[in-house]
């Protein structure tokens, strides 16, 4: 099936009209038969340009997504994570879409032929921006369907440029063949949620570029950068060069990036700013407990955690008739049932109540789901 969408002076055409490109414009087609010069499956292809798909056929979640995209509208619908809210649907504006696309290629010097992996979910904005950037640099797409182990089968050919959540990582971390091909990666981007300072140090043992980035759903995946390992590894993202960073008069970060946003966007993430235009997280502003009076963030409580705890677990808050809110450490099984050393914490950040449960709440993309977290607490407590 030919779909109509050419390459015209770096910009994506779409022309309803249209049933074959000119020559010297790349169009996008899905091949019906299986090219056995392919040794990897069938090609998403652009007349000099191929996009790699492992499959006998083309995945139904890239179909739909290639659909919409070549639909006669200037947006694109998408699922917001959920992480600290409601899932809602956004709607993308195409444009910006290639704009974010553009960016993050010329940052990577993600070049024509180049093989990325997609591994996350369509109906996400980091997966569909995936397939984004492969339309807008000619690049090659391996996609494997989004798991805990997105590097569970063999990939033969070298992986130029991936997206993972954290969790993807660290799972891929405790298997020696997953940990090899991850290891081979060449360039490696870690998105979606807050990475643990234990897997920050282990991937700094790591031989290739890997990259942390700092973005949400409405600007279209990252607008800011850090490293992980090498030279050039710090703990402060930099922003990209037309993305423009204040703070509000409660701390949190205000991102204008007029390229990829169409207003001005006031984030709930608590940041520092360095002159420079640096910055890092500090913790949302809605994941903090005012218990006693005492404002608790609970991202930087689940850092501290986070050297003594060994299972997965979450800190969430539940109502209490002296404080306010009081502290709940919600956590995992551990398989020797051991006690923690919670003493060490200051009295206000001590839990007042540890729960154990079978599995943390996590939103469709790996995140923490804070609003379940609370609502498994009470149900916990009251049960």
């Amino acid at each position: 099936m030919q779909v109509p969408i050419d390459v015209r002076n770096d910009q994506l055409r779409f022309d309803p009209k249209k049933n074959t490109a000119l020559p010297s414009y790349h169009q996008l087609y899905f091949p019906a038969q299986r090219d056995r010069k392919n040794p990897y499956g069938n090609y998403y292809s652009f007349a000099e340009q191929s996009l790699s798909v492992i499959t006998e056929e083309v995945p139904d979640e890239l179909s739909a997504f290639t659909a919409e995209w070549h639909k006669d509208s200037p947006y694109v619908p998408v699922q917001t994570s959920g992480s600290t809210g409601t899932p809602k649907q956004f709607q993308a504006r195409k444009e910006f879409m290639r704009q974010s696309a553009r960016m993050t290629c010329d940052f990577f010097h993600l070049k024509h032929g180049d093989l990325i992996l997609l591994c996350l979910p369509l109906q996400y904005i980091a997966g569909k921006m995936m397939v984004v950037r492969s339309a807008i640099a000619g690049l090659r797409i391996y996609p494997v369907k989004p798991s805990a182990h997105p590097l569970a089968a063999e990939i033969k050919p070298t992986i130029t440029f991936a997206a993972m959540t954290p969790m993807q990582v660290y799972n891929s971390l405790q298997v020696s063949e997953e940990r090899k091909r991850l290891r081979k990666i060449k360039k490696l981007l870690i998105g979606g949620g807050p990475l643990d300072p234990a897997l920050e140090k282990e991937l700094r043992k790591f031989p290739r570029e890997i990259y942390m980035g700092y973005g949400m759903t409405e600007t279209l995946s990252h607008i800011a950068l850090r490293r992980i390992n090498g030279p050039e590894a710090s703990e402060y993202y930099t922003p990209f060069p037309t993305v423009k960073l204040s703070l509000s008069d409660e701390g949190t970060l205000v991102i204008d990036a007029l390229l990829i946003c169409e207003e001005i966007l006031t984030t709930n993430d608590r940041a520092e700013i360095r002159p420079d235009g640096s910055f890092r997280i500090l913790g949302r502003i809605d994941n903090v407990i005012n218990s006693g009076g005492i404002k608790i963030q609970i991202e930087e409580l689940e850092d501290t955690l986070r050297s003594v705890i060994s299972t997965n677990f979450a800190i969430t808050s539940v109502s209490d008739p002296q404080f306010g809110e009081a502290v709940v450490l919600l956590m995992e099984e551990e398989p020797d049932g051991k006690s923690l050393p919670l003493d060490n914490l200051p009295a206000y950040q001590r839990p007042k109540f540890v729960l154990r449960t079978e599995a943390i709440p996590l939103t469709g993309n790996g995140k923490i789901d804070r609003r379940g977290c609370k609502r498994l607490a009470m149900q916990l407590i009251n049960r």
